[in-house]
């Protein structure tokens, strides 16, 4: 092994030249560099001095001809204006005085001409012995120019002269400058021009001038304030004019139409344009203006110059006076480059890093520093590392360009003979003219098993060791957006009462179970199907290459079959299990949540269907349909009540019998507001609460808003004599629900004897331990406690001893029936009388009708309830903020 070698700085004994023998002294060096620096200073300052000089000319010029193109561009805007105007006479035989104004006031889009703009004027040719009169007869604006009523032309030259020469050549033709007779300028001033363009008789060819002298039968003139005009078009402030004047030079005198200062001092700069526009020749004369800037510029330079000369100067002496100090700096420089050499070394080797360096011609190991000698083979040279990398990382590496850095993970051969993994950093470089690979490396393979590790657990299940749902459902979102990947199936496998394993045996014993049946699932699919575990006691299978349902079916049944067969033994127990599977076609989903909701859906179906079975989807099987819908209508409930979008509406029940309680008695009915804003009625929805277990949400929903605003309900407020709640079967379950009645009737301070809780006949003798249980605690506490639809299982009478009750609603099927059916009379009196002898409160529901209520007034029932009294209405607090 090479060291590196290091590099000595030699210096002389001496200081070389000893000032005595220097011929030249520092201060003459000092004195030239000055000079030098300030010869460079001052051909500088003349450059900027002269730049600056020709940057403001340039900028002068230039803004004077903007100036002037601007000004030539409003009188563009001029002529475009008056020939809008001229296209009314050229469209019509005859303009009236009104169509005039009318067409004026259709044609001020042009603020900025308007500005200028004094009128627009039509003088009529009138022929006379003594020569053709232009006579003005219309003009607008009409207010401001009354003057010119009845002008002739003849009197004013110029602008006679303009309407000649625009007759003579249908060209625009401007007036030279005069006072106009709108003007209120003192006599002698001349303040504005007018653009002429003539107008002709209709049908008259005009191919010479003598047939447009024959064919004019007027012109229109346009007068313009020459200043206000020529204001119009400047910028606001000019930068780079001093002065502006502009002139009338096409008589060959000039005469001023516009003058104006914008800075007191000028230069010598002079530029003028001349424009030519309707028949005469304007000429822009502007100054230049002053600029103080350029001057500072330049003397900036001059000082900046000199300053750096002086330094210079300094610098010059201090250079030459202090060698024998820069021979001193050396040598300690190189002293503790030495030392700096030396620490790089040591740190080097403590470096956790691999690195090496070895020579191109031969492969030869230059150097390893302490952790490559430890961690690669002994004697592994530069040939032995590239044979263990790939052969296309290695083409790689030496394909690199000279100054590029290669970086790739790659496996190196390790000191106990084994292979290892690194990240790799390569670089060519070049020592003591001899070209050398450097490679500094670091061990991976801790990181990489890591990894690893956490890429399985990523996409596994920790129990049973197949893909967990998010794995299984990327894997599914593939197939299904593969070209031609739709040729497959998904199973949803559910395991038909796991939960008893659980509850009998424990959860280990649950968990032993889906390890092993996940083994057995296993071996009855092919290498391209795919199985996961979606989570609890439910299996996914993707069906490679299945086209058919048949095939699928056959699969789905045939691992239905191996769960079937399977007997599960623990601690000295055996047990069976069985499998409901739901089968779907790839090409029935248009999405992954489409997909497996329809897996759902068959699976459930199956287990509705007596479990240990296959069930598959079909696009009008009504089951799956219904199905379908119910889970559509649980995401929308519980959307419902993310939102508060649920609604009560209250209906009143009302006394049949004299001597009843006073007040106003009603029963709370559950609405949804749906997402378009109709109005969705319980049978809808509730269907769909019941089998998804929402029921007891939506039941304490309605608890907590009741209490909350239960003053707030009817317009009768606080003097509500009883507000009956219904109460669900799944609620009956909920342990918390009367500690959360009796939290609220506290809280709110309520009269617990204003609160009715109604449970239905048919859920009370179903669940009667829950039942009897809650409407006890209830009743304890000083609610009233209903049973509602009593009467449609009759089986139930012998239940009404047991229960704690104050109230019995007679179901409506009877109720509505009563006037016709000679049955439902018996039954309903039936009810009514065993209700009395039990000291309960008998109310009928669904009365539809007057007779309705005279039969069951004789019948001794005491309240009823219905359309025929009263229809359902929103509670007060809900009808601010939903109607």
């Amino acid at each position: 092994m090479m060291p590196f070698e290091g590099y000595d700085i030699h210096v002389p004994a001496g200081d070389g030249l000893a000032a005595s023998q220097r011929r030249v002294p520092a201060w003459i060096w000092a004195g030239l560099a000055f000079l030098l620096g300030m010869a460079l200073t001052l051909w500088l300052a003349h450059g900027e001095k002269q730049r600056v000089e020709r940057e403001q000319q340039r900028e002068f010029t230039g803004e004077t001809e903007r100036i002037a193109a601007a000004i030539d561009a409003r009188l563009g805007q001029c002529e475009d204006l008056l020939r809008a105007f001229q296209s009314i006479f050229l469209a019509s035989e005859r303009v009236t005085p009104d169509e005039y104004v009318r067409a004026y006031e259709n044609i001020q889009s042009n603020r900025l001409v308007q500005v200028s703009l004094q009128a627009l004027a039509y003088a009529e040719r009138r022929r006379a012995p003594a020569g053709d009169r232009y006579i003005t007869t219309m003009f607008a604006p009409v207010k401001g120019n009354e003057a010119i009523a009845g002008l002739d032309v003849n009197t004013q030259p110029s602008n006679l002269e303009a309407v000649r020469r625009s007759r003579d050549h249908d060209r625009i033709a401007m007036s030279a400058t005069f006072r106009l007779r709108q003007s209120s300028a003192g006599p002698g001033a001349r303040d504005g021009f007018i653009l002429r363009l003539p107008v002709y008789a209709h049908g008259v060819a005009l191919d010479s001038v003598e047939a447009r002298r024959a064919a004019i039968v007027g012109s229109i003139g346009a007068s313009f304030r020459a200043g206000a005009l020529i204001d119009s078009a400047l910028p606001q402030v000019p930068v780079a004019l001093a002065d502006l004047a502009v002139e009338d030079i096409s008589s060959g005198t000039p005469q001023s139409l516009y003058v104006r200062r914008f800075a007191t001092g000028a230069a010598n700069g002079l530029h003028a344009v001349k424009l030519r526009f309707g028949g005469r020749t304007w000429n822009v004369v502007a100054h230049a203006r002053q600029n103080p800037e350029g001057r500072a510029n330049w003397l900036l330079v001059l000082w900046v110059g000199t300053a750096i000369s002086v330094l210079l100067a300094a610098l010059t002496w201090s250079l030459v006076s202090t060698r024998d100090r820069a021979i001193l700096l050396g040598t300690s420089m190189s002293q503790r480059f030495r030392a700096s050499e030396e620490r790089f070394r040591k740190l080097n080797e403590l470096l956790p890093c691999l690195v090496l360096l070895a020579r191109k011609d031969n492969g030869g190991i230059v150097y390893r520093n302490a952790a490559a000698r430890c961690r690669l083979a002994a004697k592994t040279g530069w040939a032995g590392l590239s044979a263990a990398m790939d052969q296309e990382i290695t083409a790689r590496f030496c394909g690199a360009d000279e100054d590029a850095l290669c970086s790739m993970d790659v496996q190196l051969p390790g000191a106990d003979g084994s292979l290892f993994w690194a990240t790799t950093w390569i670089s060519s470089i070049e020592m003591d003219g001899i070209p050398m690979w450097l490679m500094v490396a670091s061990d991976i393979s801790e990181q990489r098993l890591l990894t690893e590790r956490l890429s399985y657990q990523a996409s596994h299940d920790a129990l049973t060791r197949l893909y967990n749902r998010r794995e299984f459902e990327a894997r599914a979102q593939a197939r299904l957006e593969e070209s031609g990947g739709r040729d497959g199936a998904l199973l949803f496998i559910d395991l038909d009462q796991f939960k008893l394993i659980n509850d009998t045996s424990g959860h280990r014993a649950g968990d032993e179970l889906l390890v092993q049946l996940a083994v057995v699932m296993r071996e009855e699919l092919r290498p391209g199907d795919v199985l996961g575990r979606l989570g609890g006691d439910e299996f996914g299978v993707l069906l490679a290459g299945v086209s058919t349902i048949d095939a699928a079916t056959q699969s789905a049944d045939r691992l239905r079959r191996s769960v079937e067969s399977f007997i599960f033994a623990w601690e000295k127990r055996s047990y069976t299990i069985s499998a409901s599977v739901g089968v779907v076609m790839l090409v029935s989903a248009t999405s992954l949540k489409e997909l497996f909701s329809h897996a759902d859906a068959a699976c459930y179906l199956a287990k509705e269907a007596g479990r240990n079975r296959v069930h598959v989807f079909a696009e009008d099987d009504v089951a799956v349909t219904t199905r379908m819908g119910e889970m559509e209508w649980a995401n929308r409930i519980r959307d419902a009540l993310r939102d508060g979008r649920l609604l009560l509406d209250y209906q009143e029940l009302h006394p049949l019998q004299a001597g009843r309680t006073a007040g106003t008695h009603v029963e709370l009915l559950l609405r949804l507001r749906g997402e378009d804003g109709g109005e969705v009625l319980p049978g809808a929805f509730l269907p769909a609460a019941e089998r998804y277990g929402l029921m007891p949400l939506i039941d304490r929903w309605v608890v907590e808003t009741a209490l909350g605003n239960l003053d707030r309900i009817h317009p009768h407020g606080s003097d509500l004599a009883t507000c009956a709640i219904n109460l669900s079967g799944a609620s009956l379950e909920d342990d918390g629900l009367f500690d959360r009645i009796e939290q609220l009737i506290a809280m709110y301070q309520i009269e617990p004897r204003r609160l009715v809780f109604e449970i239905t006949e048919t859920v009370a003798v179903r669940n009667f331990a829950a039942s009897s249980v809650l409407l006890a605690r209830l009743h304890s506490l000083g609610c009233r406690v209903a049973l509602d639809d009593f009467g449609a299982g009759m089986s139930s009478f012998g239940y009404l001893k047991n229960l704690a009750l104050d109230l019995l609603k007679i179901d409506g099927s009877f109720v509505q029936s009563i006037a016709s059916d000679r049955m439902s009379q018996s039954i309903v009196k039936a009810v009514t009388e065993i209700g009395h002898q039990q000291g309960l409160v008998v109310i009928a529901e669904w009365v539809s009708s007057p007779e309705m209520l005279a039969i069951l007034a004789g019948m001794n029932v005491d309240f009823a309830q219905g359309f025929a009294l009263h229809r359902p209405e929103r509670v007060l607090f809900q009808r601010v903020a939903h109607d």
